[in-house]
């Protein structure tokens, strides 16, 4: 009986063997493919677990490059999908570099069907746990302490948030103000073996100049006028644990240089001292400024921002976190409502629609602050859009803020229209491209009222 959930996409051009083929594996759920463009739009339109491909594809069938195109476009689109590559008798080297570039298996000519037979039925079998496990991975994941993660671009965050932390890599957080830059760095800290040590933070924007080398570094007794004891700076005090340098662009140059002999050295001289004092500590930085720009303009160097960013993390601002300010609107307004020990019933329909609509310069700072705000000073029962300073959206209704069938219409419609666009009105290469045959295209095209001759 053939298995509609296992998909394999065959990538061959002898019609002999498609016929053998067809034959030998109806157990799976068949499409076929004679060429790169053919089998990049199986690829779209089946989503197949496995692929059969044959490396000698034309226009240069005697040769492997456009199977090795091939190849690389199907792991593109589908980097977990199994491909098996099929090279001609004795022709390992191309085998082994398909293997190399990603292919999962390959099997040399002339094909034994049962032999090629259980290697499918393994690859299904590999494919179909590992997809299981990706499905038990997203049922089990959590966010980090403190961090609410639900969009796509933050959850990849968290990813490497995980694989950082248990290292003691120093790590670069960059990202607009507001964006919780700090609340990425104490996670840090909380998933490494540092946990039980201190986790010391200074905002090196926040300090003058003059005091921050004695902030950082310490100072011995009498090293300038009002050092009345010796005081350990920051750097000491994070022994064994995690420092975190916030804003780290705003520092000047003299100090730059000190802290990459700290980086370079793990050593510290107090302000006034002659002792190297080794530190074991880890280091994470932290800034909104561009600091490739800070480079060119002579105001950062370049030897220090290789050493802070061997692991850099780009935090997105919050208006490329599809669908998360609504999600944190509402975290803060439950936190605000222990805090001030409000009886308000929660956010209005259009306080929602304003939320989400709101460019949030100001990031997840400036969304917890206008809520709390909000909590304290509205006198309704329900915090509105006036309460948090923010315009109603025009044309977004206050009773259904999000309508699903409009903007599933409208995403349709869009990629009908750059597809359409993108081929210059021909049909067939417009479905080739949005993977789906041509009737299914005019269908679409149809149902948007779009030209259709």
């Amino acid at each position: 009986m053939k298995a509609a959930t296992q998909r394999l996409l065959i990538v061959e051009d002898d019609p002999g063997l498609i016929r053998q083929m067809r034959w030998a594996f109806d157990r799976y759920e068949l499409s076929f493919a004679e060429d790169r463009d053919e089998a990049v739009s199986a690829v779209r339109r089946h989503e197949p677990q496995v692929v059969l491909l044959d490396l000698g594809l034309p226009p240069q069938p005697d040769g492997v490059a456009e199977g090795m195109a091939t190849l690389g476009d199907i792991l593109r689109l589908v980097p977990a999908t199994k491909v098996i590559v099929v090279t001609g008798n004795g022709d390992q080297d191309n085998a082994l570099n398909a293997i190399s570039v990603g292919a999962y298996d390959f099997y040399q000519k002339p094909v034994d069907t049962d032999l090629l037979g259980l290697i499918l039925d393994r690859a299904f079998r590999i494919a179909d746990l590992e997809s299981q496990n990706r499905a038990l991975r997203r049922a089990t994941a959590r966010p980090l302490e403190g961090l609410v993660a639900t969009s796509d671009a933050m959850l990849r965050i968290v990813r490497q948030i995980e694989k950082v932390a248990p290292t003691s890599a120093t790590t670069l957080l960059l990202g607009e103000t507001g964006v919780g830059k700090e609340v990425l760095a104490r996670a840090l800290h909380r998933l490494s073996p540092r946990v039980d040590a201190r986790f010391v933070a200074i905002n090196c924007a926040a300090i003058p100049e003059q005091l921050l080398e004695s902030e950082l570094f310490g100072y011995e007794k009498g090293a300038f006028t009002g050092a009345n004891r010796q005081t350990a700076g920051k750097i000491e005090l994070a022994e064994g644990g995690t420092l975190f340098l916030d804003e780290i662009g705003d520092m000047n140059m003299m100090l730059q240089a000190k802290l990459l002999r700290f980086l370079q050295e793990r050593v510290v001289e107090r302000v006034g001292g002659r002792n190297e004092i080794p530190v074991d500590v880890r280091v994470v930085c932290a800034t909104h400024r561009d600091l490739q720009d800070l480079i060119a303009e002579g105001t950062f160097r370049e030897d220090l921002y290789y050493r802070v960013s061997e692991i850099t993390i780009k935090i997105p601002p919050v208006r490329e976190r599809t669908g998360e300010a609504v999600v944190l609107a509402k975290v803060f307004f439950d936190k605000a409502l222990t805090n001030h020990a409000s009886d308000l019933k929660g956010l209005s329909a259009d306080a929602l629609a304003a939320i989400e609509h709101h460019d949030w310069p100001g990031n997840v700072r400036e969304l917890e602050h206008r809520v709390n705000r909000a909590v304290i000073m509205a006198e309704a029962t329900m915090v509105t859009a006036e309460d948090l300073g923010l315009l109603s959206p025009d044309g977004v209704s206050q009773e259904q803020p999000l309508n699903l069938r409009q903007i599933r219409d409208e995403a349709e419609r869009g990629a009908v229209d750059r597809c359409l666009g993108m081929a210059e009105g021909n049909i067939s290469q417009a479905a080739r491209l949005l993977g789906v045959s041509r009737p299914a295209l005019y269908d679409l095209m149809r149902k948007h009222d779009m030209q259709t001759s």
